[in-house]
């Protein structure tokens, strides 16, 4: 079931690993071929909070910085699928959970468990949401990225983390094979949405 009448999909993975990359690269696609498609930014990368813990060192990941980018995302890919045929989502709402359990350690009865349970069980809720979700194996070294440096040493954590809370949200997740090549993965990826849009426009 795609929000409204608009295909959603989108690229996960460990930092690093080509995401963002990808999202450009198959909306240019699929823009190419007619399609009214667009996609969506990495919403951490706009965010006050993120601006203030990551660029200013001010503060460290916490409740609020979470629920902040949980919202984000979910409003930033709502508004973008308005009036497009198909939407390429740079990250879900299942990575943001991801990061909280990784980066807070919440206590067992905590309210920061608690929240996240909470938005847990909201993912397994939503997950519908996304008619298919490509991860990317991919990890590559870390460049000269103020906004990765503090979990550049979780690269293999997040990449176990995230693939785990788009599976156990019950969303479908398709695995990338490593080692491709950008257009490689464009077409890898293209294979598996084309079926989705026709059978959308029938």
């Amino acid at each position: 079931m795609p929000i409204r009448d608009c295909i959603v999909i989108a690229v996960e993975g460990t930092h690093a690993c080509g995401k963002t990359t990808l999202v450009h690269a198959l909306t240019a696609h699929y823009r190419s071929q007619g399609v009214n498609v667009t996609c969506t930014p990495e919403p951490a990368r706009s965010s006050p909070f993120t601006e203030e813990t990551v660029i200013f060192k001010r503060g460290e990941f916490d409740l609020p910085f979470e629920v902040d980018l949980f919202g984000a995302q979910l409003t930033t890919q709502l508004r973008a699928s308005r009036h497009h045929e198909l939407l390429v989502c740079d990250k879900t709402v299942m990575n943001v959970v991801a990061y909280a359990k990784l980066l807070l350690h919440p206590a067992a009865g905590s309210r920061e468990a608690m929240v996240i349970q909470a938005m847990t069980d909201f993912c397994a809720a939503w997950s519908f949401a996304y008619d298919a979700v490509f991860f990317c194996p991919d990890r590559y070294d870390q460049p000269n990225d103020p906004f990765r440096a503090k979990v550049a040493h979780l690269q293999d954590e997040t990449a176990a983390a995230v693939h785990g809370a788009c599976t156990q949200s019950g969303a479908t997740v398709h695995d990338v094979p490593p080692g491709l090549s950008l257009a490689e993965r464009v077409h890898w990826v293209a294979q598996r949405v084309d079926p989705l849009l026709a059978a959308e426009a029938r």
